[in-house]
């Protein structure tokens, strides 16, 4: 069973909390796809992943390029791992593939947005009943992560 996490955004964007998150799965030596609600949504974070610090970018690929399985990060809509991914993101309320093959999936939803935040009650609901691990994580003023469950 995979160890599953929920990431609740109420003090920063997605565009600001993935990239640090991407980053430590990689230093884990984990490969990662990120699965988001559209392809609109998947190409946005394609061009921030490339320019969200100035210093740095996360190398990534899309579904929709050759050699997805090759890629550290892959972006998609679709519930597929090509690149043998062992962290699963799910972003905008993304309904998330059978999760057994993968050791970590993450569920980060903005606070904000009611039918994000019914999506993951939906889906802690349904994950811990499968038995999964389930954890809840919070932003706190700080932007830092707090566990609330």
């Amino acid at each position: 069973m995979a160890e599953v996490l929920f990431y609740h955004l109420t003090e920063s964007t997605l565009e600001d909390a993935l990239p640090g998150l991407l980053e430590r799965s990689l230093a884990r030596g984990w490969r990662a796809v990120v699965q988001a609600g559209s392809e609109e949504r998947r190409d946005a974070l394609d061009q921030h992943l490339w320019t969200f610090r100035d210093d740095s970018f996360l190398a990534h690929g899309t579904d929709r390029e050759p050699h997805a399985g090759d890629q550290p990060v892959l972006l998609t809509v679709a519930g597929a791992n090509p690149n043998g991914a062992a962290i699963r993101f799910m972003v905008d309320g993304a309904e998330p593939p059978p999760l057994e093959s993968y050791e970590r999936a993450v569920f980060l939803f903005d606070g904000h947005d009611q039918a994000q935040l019914e999506a993951a009650r939906r889906h802690w609901k349904e994950l811990k009943a499968a038995g999964h691990a389930v954890t809840y994580w919070q932003q706190g003023p700080d932007r830092r992560w707090e566990r609330k469950a």
